[in-house]
């Protein structure tokens, strides 16, 4: 199953992909892509719907955010070693918008990341049922200002809260 945020920025629906590629509204069956409609019983929810039952979606809207409703953008990983920092929650966007650059930025990077959307609330969970947690999957675009980050005091979280 894949889900989807659709609309202009700010004003996104909750949709579904089809297998034929059209974007089916879920606006009639769940608010928005956030809280309980990612739990287990809300995945299951939306998995049991026909997709064709639902209104098909118009044209070629924006694609948006995959989710609302973030309390935390967490990133861990072997090159996260000495830090586990939250990210700028309102530097979300779509996959097709606009990435926007700093002003006076020199060294703009970026890096191919996999976001993991945890659906339910989940503390000191087993490794053994970790899973349960994960509502899906999706890819993220991680953007640094380098020069601001290395060269400017050494402060990791300069270069990645624009």
């Amino acid at each position: 199953m894949k889900l989807l945020r659709y609309g202009p920025a700010g004003q996104e629906k909750p949709g579904l992909l089809d297998a034929s590629g059209t974007i089916r509204d879920l606006s009639g069956v769940i608010a928005d892509l956030a809280g309980a409609a990612l739990s287990p019983a809300g995945l299951a929810k939306l998995a049991a719907l026909d997709p064709a039952s639902l209104p098909a979606v118009p044209g070629a809207p924006r694609i948006g955010a995959p989710v609302s409703g973030l309390k935390n953008f967490v990133c861990i990983g072997l090159n996260y070693a000495d830090h586990a920092a939250e990210k700028s929650l309102g530097a979300l966007c779509g996959p097709n918008d606009d990435v926007i650059i700093p002003k006076n930025s020199v060294k703009t990077d970026w890096e191919v990341e996999l976001a993991i959307i945890i659906g339910s609330t989940a503390k000191c969970v087993p490794e053994e049922t970790a899973m349960d947690h994960v509502a899906g999957y999706a890819v993220c675009n991680d953007v640094s200002e380098r020069e601001w980050q290395i060269e400017r005091g050494g402060s990791w979280d300069k270069g990645k809260g624009c």
